[in-house]
């Protein structure tokens, strides 16, 4: 899967250009059963894996009502709405 292009949103204003493409990834993917992986996501995005941890982290913040991040057998899963 590529990761999409950004995505011009209101409310994605203040994010950063990978900010915006790992988020809607992040919506369009299935983190949530299926377990995470940063170094696919480096990968995808073309990126070092610390800019994913930055991204993510950073979404976090910003976009805390539509992002949830947890630990659950095992692995690190993700839902983004």
């Amino acid at each position: 899967m590529q990761p999409p292009n950004a995505v011009n949103e209101e409310s994605a204003e203040q994010l950063s250009d990978l900010e915006e493409r790992l988020f809607e990834w992040l919506r369009q993917s299935d983190f949530e059963n299926v377990a995470w992986s940063t170094a696919k996501a480096a990968k995808a995005f073309k990126v070092k894996q610390d800019k994913i941890y930055d991204a993510l982290a950073a979404l976090t913040k910003k976009k805390s009502k539509n992002i949830q991040i947890y630990y659950k057998d095992g692995n690190l899963h993700v839902a983004a709405e």
